[in-house]
């Protein structure tokens, strides 16, 4: 019996991730030069709920809901008047842009190293800018139809290992692989709890974006996987303050825009990255990233026959090997930084 219990009580331990060690993590020597550091909500509007409505703590009232977090680094010393935005994917939050799973300097610190500001955002209804609890608490309260729900989606770590392009169905990783495989765990807690839908339309996303932008003023937006559309969605809302459009490896194919929206968009540089192993099965029905990098390539196509400055990269095309989805995470990810910041100077000079 005794035994047994050892059995079970080393195999339980064995499946609890081990926590990042702080001494592990990987700081860099050279000081980081700040003028400020803070957060703040953009967007949002009042909504009246009721005591039941609100979970039972609370009597009736208003809330705020649909508002957008967002953190912000500011460089002591600014490289020119361009902000980068950097909205993170499904299942993620900002974390997505911060210190990588194996301790490494985040995208959000290179570019402020470089001397950029960044704004970091949680989507609507991700990480710290929470959502909307009123329709949960309803059918607790069996007020309304469980069907009202919304589903809120998990991607297991099986399919993350297939789907992102860490490794193979086999259990291999790709060849030359660039995401940091012995911190799967670490990348494992970034994964939260994520609903597709139940948001308003038009999106609280888009609408956020654009007054975070017009507020900024020359801001690069940034986007990843399923934010991959946020900035072409956000530009048709409103374009003022968007000098550049970066999307990382966007799902979906672009071909539901018009000649009229792409006139729209033709004034802003465009760059679309994708990663090493597209044509790999993902583990998902009709998902298929190889579809979606010829779909956006014809995006970048119909934009540049209306005289817009867009392009589609495939990095093993310019010898860089082995990046997964993860690309701001991948232990190359300055590389990729560099590429992007150097592809950005050249076409906003030509502006």
């Amino acid at each position: 019996m005794k035994r047994r219990m050892l059995i079970i009580l080393l195999i339980f331990f064995s499946q609890i991730s081990k926590g990042q060690n702080f001494a592990s993590l990987k700081m860099e020597a050279e000081p980081l030069l700040l003028q400020t550091i803070g957060s703040f909500y953009v967007g949002g509007e009042k909504q009246a709920q009721n005591v039941q409505e609100l979970g039972g703590f609370s009597s009736d009232g208003t809330i705020t809901v649909n508002q957008m977090y967002v953190e912000y680094l500011i460089p002591q010393e600014k490289k020119d008047n361009l902000s980068f935005v950097l909205i993170h994917g499904m299942n993620l939050s900002g974390k997505t842009y911060e210190t990588t799973p194996d301790g490494r300097m985040g995208w959000n610190e290179y570019l402020v190293r470089k001397g950029y500001p960044v704004y970091v955002v949680d989507q609507v209804g991700a990480g710290r800018s929470g959502f909307n609890q009123k329709t949960y608490n309803l059918v607790r309260e069996g007020k309304i139809d469980p069907i009202s729900q919304q589903t809120f989606q998990r991607i297991s770590d099986d399919n993350t290992w297939i789907n992102f392009r860490f490794g193979l169905q086999d259990g291999s990783p790709v060849e030359e692989v660039k995401f940091p495989i012995e911190a799967m765990d670490e990348y494992s807690k970034q994964s939260i709890p994520f609903s597709l839908f139940g948001l308003p339309d038009p999106n609280p996303n888009y609408l956020n974006l654009a007054s975070l932008a017009k507020s900024l003023s020359h801001t690069v937006l940034v986007s990843h996987s399923q934010s991959g559309a946020f900035p072409i969605e956000t530009a048709l809302i409103d374009p003022s303050g968007i000098n550049a459009i970066v999307m990382l490896e966007p799902g979906g194919t672009g071909e539901q825009y018009s000649e009229e929206q792409i006139q729209k968009l033709k004034n802003i540089p465009l760059l679309i990255v994708f990663g090493d192993n597209i044509e790999n099965e993902t583990g998902l029905p009709g998902h298929s990233w190889k579809n979606y990098y010829d779909g956006w390539g014809k995006l970048v196509q119909k934009v540049n026959a209306a005289g817009g400055k867009a392009e589609i990269v495939f990095l093993p095309d310019l010898g860089i090997k082995g990046n997964s989805h993860m690309l701001m995470q991948d232990i190359n990810n300055q590389e990729v930084a560099d590429f992007i910041l150097s592809w950005l100077s050249k076409k906003l000079s030509q502006n």
